[in-house]
């Protein structure tokens, strides 16, 4: 349980060209991109309003500021190991080389249930919208075609239609899926096309409603405190960051895809202290006008506080650019979601912690294809079956867990193996990865007990699965014994 795969072997798995590799085809801008990918999702244009009505006010700038330099302790440390470590497999090839096999298996798996559920998550939202969308457009879809079997909704006439399947959701997974099985770079170009178009709309938004802000709207700038921790005030601040937090956790998905950079000692810090940096400056300039436009306490309840905003301008012909924006949004998290999933269970299965199945590599393509696809059957199932509500909880337990264990790896290396090089070093060790550790433990201190409880069954599944199988065709502890 406690081996350890030595940093020798993890880069010489990672160097050449064999058939069983994924192929090296992302630069630096990639990179990036897939970075804003899955960090600037459909969050900038609901969270801001949500986070300001309820606790911060216009000061929700601050938050933002203030949740970017938080997380930018997880980045650096992140930076630092991908580097180094030119592995897919994100935190668990790090925990594997830190902590031993049993920690780097409970982190991946723990990897996999949180980028499955995002992947199944975001497609049911974009359901939702391409479903508003079409309707714009006088395309109507029955709508027990577009939501679970689990879920009702009543039509115009008063009679309640149960649902069946939905079928927008299953259908934007497969069409992702069957991309990410082509090859790599095809991905990144679809990703590279979809930032472009919603980082487009965000800054048309700040440019345009630059000049309608009414100062009024900033005073006070930080409200008082109503009596409650969290209820404005720089408690207020605070949690407000917190809860914007989660709007900054897809540069994790960055890391998966280290060993398909054409330059990862180079492109992987890059990749993802830039994809931040960018994102940070979105946000707060985005929340800076949101709040200019419309005084904060009329985002109450507001479901689509950012159009909301817009409409003050008097620019409506953007509005359904607005919606583009929020579904090329959830589509390139969806996209990068399911290469992070596939890229874990890949290296799993690559260490024989997972049958060989999942390592398979397409050889025309060099993507793990079969991995792709089995993800495309499981998320697909969720998405078109499970309501929103049963699958959001999840996510950001797994992520700050993930966080964690990367910021201890650090740490460790930087002891244990203090001469290997690092293109990139974290600044400031051990004090930078402390900072990430504890602001990780108080977010997830936060998270509500259901969140603890099914993180524990599926934990415990996990656990279950390692001792009746993993451990038995571990690569790594059948080399010990030889």
């Amino acid at each position: 349980m406690l081996h350890k795969k030595s940093i020798d072997s993890l880069i010489a798995e990672s160097d050449g060209d064999q058939p069983k590799q994924l192929k090296r085809t992302l630069s630096s801008f990639n990179l990036i991109m897939l970075g804003i990918g899955a960090i600037v999702g459909a969050g900038i244009f609901s969270m801001t309003g949500i986070v300001a009505a309820e606790n911060a006010g216009p000061a929700v700038t601050l938050s933002f500021v203030l949740a970017g330099v938080a997380c930018a302790f997880c980045a650096l440390c992140y930076a630092e190991l991908a580097s180094m470590i030119p592995v897919a497999g994100s935190a668990y090839t790090y925990a594997y080389a830190t902590m031993g096999e049993f920690m780097a298996w409970i982190i991946g798996w723990d990897l996999v249930l949180e980028y499955a559920l995002a992947s199944a998550t975001v497609a049911v939202s974009w359901s939702s919208y391409v479903i508003k969308l079409l309707a714009r457009f006088h395309i109507n879809l029955s709508p027990a075609l577009t939501i679970s079997p689990f879920q009702t909704i009543q039509l115009p006439d008063g009679q309640v239609l149960h649902g069946i399947v939905n079928l927008p959701a299953i259908f934007i997974v497969v069409v992702l899926s069957l991309i990410l099985v082509r090859g790599t770079k095809q991905s990144a170009t679809m990703n590279n096309v979809l930032v472009a178009l919603k980082i487009a709309v965000v800054l048309v938004f700040i440019a345009l409603g630059w000049s309608h802000i009414n100062p009024a709207n900033y005073t006070p700038y930080i409200p008082d405190n109503t009596g409650t921790f969290g209820s404005f005030g720089i408690s207020g601040i605070t949690r407000g960051a917190a809860i914007v937090f989660f709007g900054f956790i897809g540069f994790d998905a960055v890391s998966t895809a280290a060993q398909e950079a054409v330059n990862p000692k180079k492109g992987m810090p890059v990749g993802i202290i830039g994809s931040l940096l960018i994102c940070t400056l979105l946000y707060v300039l985005f929340s800076h006008v949101m709040t200019g436009l419309v005084n904060y306490k009329d985002f109450a309840g507001d479901a689509s506080p950012a159009a909301t905003a817009f409409a003050v301008t008097g620019y409506h012909f953007l509005q359904d650019g607005l919606i583009v924006a929020i579904l090329a949004g959830y589509t390139s998290v969806i996209l990068v979601m399911l290469m992070g999933q596939s890229r874990v269970f890949y290296t799993m299965s690559n260490d024989g912690l997972l049958p060989r199945f999942f390592s398979s590599v397409h050889p025309t393509f060099r993507t793990p294809w079969k991995t792709t696809l089995f993800f495309m059957v499981f998320v697909g199932l969720l998405a078109g079956f499970v309501p929103i509500s049963d699958l959001g909880h999840m996510v950001s337990i797994g992520t700050l867990f993930a966080f964690i264990l990367v910021s201890v790896g650090v740490v460790v290396l930087r002891y244990t193996s203090p001469d290997i090089p690092r293109p990139f070093k974290t600044p400031g060790v051990p004090v930078i990865p402390a900072l990430g550790i504890l602001v990780c433990l108080y977010l997830m201190s936060g998270l509500p007990l259901a969140s603890w409880g099914r993180l524990f069954i599926w934990m415990a599944a996990g656990v279950i699965i390692y001792f009746a199988y993993s451990r038995h065709h571990s690569k790594i502890r059948g080399a010990a014994k030889k």
